[in-house]
């Protein structure tokens, strides 16, 4: 398979799932929870949510460095054919509002529902700067790219 259709079936998956699987680590332990992410048109930045009372956001502000899980599986047995799922790798920074602007309306045309989770003063709102991708397709087959 080209470089050029990893990259397809890489936009393929961020674009048509809505939840990523969060991985930070915070006092020395790996920590997952579950997120709501839009990624941008270059697969450069990936966006999501969280309260700062959460333990994600507080292991952030210790440890910038996460990774997410985005998966196409569908709970049968074609998934160890058929699924894909990408790890993203990257560093998160949280923007002041006005920096977030633009990012913030992307991030809603995607996510309507979410509008007043976002809209209050204790949502943070995150960037991932990615670093690169793991694609892992037809079970075995693993992909590093970086965009």
């Amino acid at each position: 398979m080209s470089d050029e259709t990893a990259w397809q079936d890489l936009r393929a998956l961020m674009r048509s799932q809505s939840l990523a699987v969060l991985g930070t680590e915070g006092k020395g332990h790996p920590y997952t929870s579950l997120v709501t992410y839009a990624v941008t048109e270059d697969l450069k930045t990936v966006l999501f949510a969280t309260g700062r009372a959460t333990r994600k956001y507080r292991n952030i502000a210790g440890n910038p460095r996460v990774s997410l899980l985005v998966d196409s599986r569908s709970n049968t047995g074609a998934d160890f054919h058929d699924a894909m799922a990408a790890t993203v790798i990257g560093g998160v920074r949280e923007d002041a509002e006005k920096e977030a602007g633009d990012l913030k309306a992307f991030f809603l045309a995607r996510h309507p529902h979410l509008q007043d989770f976002l809209a209050s003063p204790t949502c943070a709102f995150l960037r991932v700067q990615v670093e690169g991708y793991y694609l892992v397709r037809h079970f075995q087959e693993v992909l590093q790219l970086t965009p």
